[in-house]
């Protein structure tokens, strides 16, 4: 068989019939205005809240026991967010669990960002997360988050969205004066202190100094009665401010800004949403920080996974520290993370063999970390195997991926912070060109595959030994006449 037509046997958009090539299509619209609306952590959570309790979930605070089939949230700190289904077998025997990030590469606002150089008023940044500093300028940038008085009020601030709504930018360098800067490194282009952002240009009618900053200001204390040492305390990120759209003349792919990961999120969210009594308790966990190393008491390096666990297991009547551990050790888990699609433009830094592709499918990742494998979640193959025989029973289009050749980079997700505590663990997600660009692609099919894919995870897995996941016995076939 030849390569194109291997391709096209592979090819996720091939199967589709009508009927659910219509819901391909349905379901990506709603996953584009889920991007163009949510671009921070806290509009993630608050977006996921709002979407379980629309479908019946309630606070497991507010719960005094559990019961099969009750659905509940856990949210902390504004920016991680638990939806659960609880199952019909008791947490003991584990549960299905499905994770996702949903903090993204961004420009965060330092601690004292506003000053005045040259008749402008500038925001001073600190990028968050692995970026290419250079995509970062000549674009209109939004500005989303919060600010926290000393009084405990808290301010929302969304600017730049609206389509008659200012923006900010970072002015870059114009190509008359460049000719040193286009003979550095890509690295070393645009530096990291460089990163400032044009935030107004209007003095105050007087002498003193600092008039354009004073001036912005008071602009900032009449509309959001924000005073310089507010930043302090305030959490506020800049990103693209542009909506995300629909790319290629057949409309099959989403271009949008922090698909890595919230393909998963917003995936994973709709799977949990239709998660019906399931035999195990299904959890689709949502988590902060993992662009930075899954640090803090939002990331999954803290003990987030545990003491959601010891939660349930009191509201169960458990609270025994074994009970606890040997739960977890028998869970089953998907990291929900995306995965580099090989880019035709350099082909280069892909082995093809392994890596994966757009429309191919829901990527399953065995192992990530870098060269060596190094600090990886290495799967095991008899997970992964019945994982596989889970996908081909549900008709989910499914392929193998890499991040890139051996000795050429690599990455992480937050497969090994779950499976330390001694649950299975494997890495699965979505396809993505341009991972970590203010535009990301994907393919719509891919996407749709992600959802069906993490809907029959939480729905039924562990509950139906499918015939790959069972040892076979050494031996010779018996005949027909010894049988």
């Amino acid at each position: 068989m030849t390569d194109k037509k291997e391709r096209l046997k592979r090819n996720a958009w091939v199967g589709l019939d009508d009927q659910t090539l219509a819901q391909v299509h349905k379901f990506n619209a709603g996953y584009i205005d889920f991007l163009t609306t949510v671009k921070t952590e806290r509009e993630a959570v608050d977006y996921i809240v709002d979407s379980a309790r629309r479908n019946g979930f309630t606070d497991l605070s507010q719960a005094q026991g559990l019961k099969p089939g009750q659905k509940v949230i856990i949210t902390a700190r504004g920016k991680i967010c638990g939806l659960l289904v609880i199952g019909k077998r008791p947490l003991e025997e584990g549960i299905n669990l499905v994770a996702s990030h949903i903090d993204s590469p961004r420009l965060d606002l330092k601690a004292r960002p506003v000053y005045e150089a040259d008749g402008l008023a500038l925001l001073k940044t600190h990028y968050y997360g692995g970026i290419k500093k250079y995509q970062w300028v000549s674009m209109p940038l939004a500005l989303h988050g919060i600010v926290v008085k000393k009084d405990g009020q808290k301010v929302d601030i969304c600017i730049g969205e609206k389509e008659d709504d200012l923006v900010f930018t970072i002015a870059d360098l114009l190509p008359h004066l460049a000719k040193e800067q286009m003979e550095k490194k890509a690295a070393e282009a645009v530096s990291g202190e460089s990163l400032n952002a044009m935030a107004a240009s209007i003095p105050l009618k007087d002498e003193d100094s600092e008039n354009v900053k004073r001036y912005l200001m008071q602009l900032l204390k009449k509309s959001y009665d924000i005073e310089e040492d507010d930043f302090t305390s305030a959490e506020l990120e800049l990103v693209p401010a542009y909506a995300a759209r629909e790319v290629g003349l057949d409309r099959s792919m989403v271009g949008a800004y922090g698909q890595d990961d919230r393909v998963s999120a917003y995936t994973s969210l709709q799977a949990i949403l239709e998660v019906d009594k399931p035999e195990r308790t299904a959890l689709c966990l949502f988590v902060d920080k993992e662009e930075i190393g899954s640090t803090g008491n939002t990331g999954l390096q803290s003990l987030l996974i545990e003491n959601i666990m010891a939660e349930l297991l009191h509201k169960a009547g458990q609270h025994d520290y074994f009970t606890l551990r040997q739960s977890l050790t028998v869970s089953y888990a998907l990291s929900a993370d995306v995965n580099a699609a090989v880019d035709p433009n350099y082909p280069e830094v892909f082995e093809k063999m392994n890596c994966s592709f757009l429309a191919e499918g829901v990527v399953l990742t065995k192992y990530t970390g870098s060269r060596g494998k190094s600090e990886s979640n290495d799967a095991n193959p008899e997970f992964v195997g019945a994982v596989r025989a889970l996908f081909d029973r549900h008709g989910v289009v499914w392929q193998v991926g890499e991040l890139g050749k051996v000795d050429l980079g690599g990455g992480g997700t937050v497969a090994r912070y779950m499976a330390y505590y001694g649950m299975e663990v494997v890495d699965c997600g979505v396809a993505v060109m341009g991972m970590h660009s203010p535009f990301e692609v994907v393919s719509k099919a891919d996407v749709y595959m992600a959802y069906r894919a993490y809907r029959a995870f939480m729905q039924e897995f562990g509950v139906v030994t499918p015939p790959a996941a069972r040892p076979k016995r050494a031996g010779k076939k018996k005949n027909k006449e010894s049988q």
